[in-house]
């Protein structure tokens, strides 16, 4: 399967370089001029708790005339429209596009621009994962891949989808309610995005702090309550237990939220904690915790552009 992973941060490195050594043909596209100029001249590095491998693969800072079997859209929330609108020199008759974002409302714009009937939405759980330098990536841990139809494309080719990514060895699975794998994943981030960005703890520090603890709990619970108001159908009974277990599998993990501070780089909070609150609204209730802290976090951000 040729492959275009749009958007090689941590994350986007991860998918690239396990895609391509299983065989498929990768491109990576980033902004990051240092990143590309390092892979193109030794390769894209990743490594995590199986080890470090590298691998050569083309990359290029904007969009290559090249159409492919698949494109993976991996860059962050606040760059998901321009760079769906970037995409037409890839996009074949057959095309799927997979796009793979924190949070809720990302596929939504997505679609605007490459069409609801080729588009796929993934949920990537328990990486962990950061950018250790130009055409270099660790990850902590690689739980789960799910993978689903946004709107019109087929289970069969979703499938087909989950198995180029099993060839990569990933736990890919193509599910039928993608919904519900985003909220059950919302509820483990909000538990510890907002948490860890404002203090700098690590997954398992919020998990046993005294003060923190509560807090993520109850934004946890807030979720929670919002998917099931919704009728989402999640099937996690104790959200509080769910986050927790989530938090144990990498107790060492800073969430991307946490990253992009430590590199005074807006985080996608908005799309996170931020949604908990705008959704909850549209079922008449009220996510006090989660809105507080969203402002919180944007607050900080704010005084980084005043600085600026």
């Amino acid at each position: 399967m040729s492959v275009a992973v749009v958007g090689c941060g941590a994350m986007g490195s991860v998918y690239a370089g396990r895609l391509a050594r299983a065989g498929h043909h990768v491109i990576v596209v980033d902004r990051g001029a240092d990143h590309v100029a390092a892979i193109s001249t030794a390769g894209l590095y990743v490594d995590g708790p199986d080890g470090e491998f590298g691998i050569r693969l083309p990359a290029y800072t904007s969009v290559p005339d090249v159409p492919v079997d698949l494109v993976v859209l991996a860059v962050k929330a606040a760059g998901v429209a321009a760079a769906a609108r970037s995409l037409g020199p890839l996009l074949g008759t057959d095309t799927v596009v997979l796009t793979i974002q924190n949070g809720l409302g990302s596929a939504d714009l997505v679609a605007e621009h490459v069409g609801a009937d080729r588009l796929a939405v993934g949920i990537a759980s328990g990486f962990g994962a950061a950018r250790t330098g130009p055409g270099r990536a660790h990850h902590n841990a690689m739980r789960a891949i799910r993978l689903g139809s946004y709107a019109g494309l087929s289970g069969e080719r979703v499938e087909r989808v989950a198995q180029a990514w099993r060839a990569g060895g990933f736990d890919a699975e193509a599910v039928s309610n993608i919904a519900a794998m985003q909220w059950e994943k919302l509820i483990c981030n909000v538990a510890y995005s907002a948490p860890c960005a404002l203090t700098g703890m690590t997954v398992g520090e919020v998990i046993d702090d005294a003060v923190m603890a509560p807090i993520s709990q109850d934004a946890a619970t807030e979720a929670w309550t919002t998917a099931r108001a919704l009728e989402i159908p999640i099937t996690v009974a104790d959200p509080v237990e769910f986050a927790i277990a989530f938090g144990r599998q990498m107790p060492d993990a800073k969430p991307s939220a946490l990253l992009d501070h430590e590199a005074l780089r807006p985080s996608e909070i908005g799309v996170i904690n931020g949604a908990v609150p705008v959704e909850a609204a549209k079922v008449g209730l009220h996510a006090p915790v989660n809105a507080t802290l969203a402002a919180l976090v944007l607050t900080v951000e704010s005084r980084w552009d005043t600085r600026s």
